[in-house]
């Protein structure tokens, strides 16, 4: 596992032992990437980061800031890890805590990752926390990793694209009118995204 474009090119990353955890292949997170375009300057959230494998490849690409949340500590340890091999401060926020609470936080992003345990329907709710609530700018894109197509509707999102890779399957979202409108915390400057063009 690797960063595979941008300042950090080829820096290697630390993974998990075992089977149990499955991190993005390399090969995913590059056509994840081609299709995402670019992410420079943008406020990314990894919402379920496990080794930060996601979130570290848009700090490489220009992100003006990250945030990794997990609720495993065992998790946070191998992305301080990682974090640390880059060798220099990077605009990097990191949570311990549940996908909920981090999310009742309302703070937009332009890029939200959610690659969460396969077995589980966390990634659904927290795409129907999302939509409700407006928590991506308006050009936004919410990416989706799971073993199976995403099938249904989101309120305040709507699904532009999805491509499968092997047993993987990436399913990607956009913002749409139907939403809740509420004061973010935090935001991209003046709510409009960062006026990156991506290819979605």
């Amino acid at each position: 596992m690797r960063i595979i474009s941008g300042k950090h090119r080829g820096l290697k990353l630390c993974e998990f032992e075992g089977e149990d955890i499955r991190p993005t292949s390399d090969r995913v997170k590059e056509s994840l990437y081609a299709i995402l375009g670019p992410v420079q300057d943008c406020v990314v959230l990894d919402l379920f980061c496990g080794s930060g494998n996601l979130g570290l490849e848009a700090v490489s690409r220009g992100a003006r800031k990250v945030v990794f949340n997990d609720s495993s500590k065992d998790s946070l340890a191998l992305l301080k890890k990682n974090i640390a091999r880059f060798k220099e401060p990077i605009p990097a926020e990191v949570r311990n805590l549940d996908f909920m609470e981090c999310l009742a936080q309302r703070t937009r992003y332009d890029v939200i990752f959610l690659d969460p345990p396969y077995r589980t329907d966390m990634g659904l709710k927290a795409l129907q926390i999302i939509g409700k609530r407006g928590l991506l700018n308006r050009d936004g894109v919410a990416v989706y990793e799971r073993n199976c197509p995403f099938e249904g509707d989101i309120r305040g999102l709507a699904k532009i694209d999805e491509r499968k890779y092997g047993k993987t399957y990436i399913t990607f979202f956009k913002r749409t009118e139907d939403v809740e409108e509420q004061a973010p915390e935090e935001a991209a400057p003046a709510d409009e995204g960062t006026g990156q063009q991506r290819l979605l």
